[in-house]
């Protein structure tokens, strides 16, 4: 975990931002358990005391996030205007079955089966844990590395259109 300094109204405060790293091999077992890996345990120094949320992602996948992230992200719902339907509508998608994620003694954490479902994810299966930025992707790992067959031919052509702006 990083602090990084913001401005905010005459002071500065420091705000905890989370980098994770990674790509992880993972079971999920008979009682929808996922050993969470002691590499990936390490980049989150809290989460016994903080816990975690799980949700379901934009594709067939799940997301974990860092309880600090989530409340960031609840914040910025919080300020749309839920007088539009479309607003409304991206809301109760967006947070259907969110659930509150604690390690047990062991460092597992229960999935729960609603979510496994909604993503075709069933017990037993191989999971990969996908770190980006501030959050963990939970992926089938069929589905994960179907995901990378369809990596565009040309990725320098991409980055230059996603980042080439970046710098003007």
């Amino acid at each position: 975990m990083v602090e990084v300094p913001i401005f905010t109204l005459h002071k500065f405060v420091h705000i905890r931002m989370v980098q994770l790293l990674g790509e992880f091999d993972c079971k999920l077992d008979a009682k929808g358990r996922l050993m969470v890996p002691s590499s990936l345990k390490k980049q989150l120094p809290n989460v016994e005391q903080e816990g975690l949320i799980i949700n379901r992602g934009f594709e067939k996948h799940l997301v974990i996030y860092p309880r600090n992230v989530w409340q960031r992200i609840v914040e910025d719902l919080s300020k749309l205007n839920a007088y539009e339907q479309k607003t409304r509508e991206f809301i109760r998608y967006f947070t259907r079955g969110a659930t509150e994620l604690t390690l047990d003694a062991a460092g597992r954490v229960n999935l729960p089966k609603s979510l496994l479902e909604s993503v075709g994810i069933s017990t037993n299966t191989e999971l990969i844990l996908a770190c980006q930025f501030d959050k963990i992707e939970v992926w089938s790992k069929t589905a994960y590395e179907a995901l990378f067959d369809q990596e565009p031919e040309n990725f320098s052509k991409l980055a230059e259109e996603i980042m080439g702006n970046l710098n003007r």
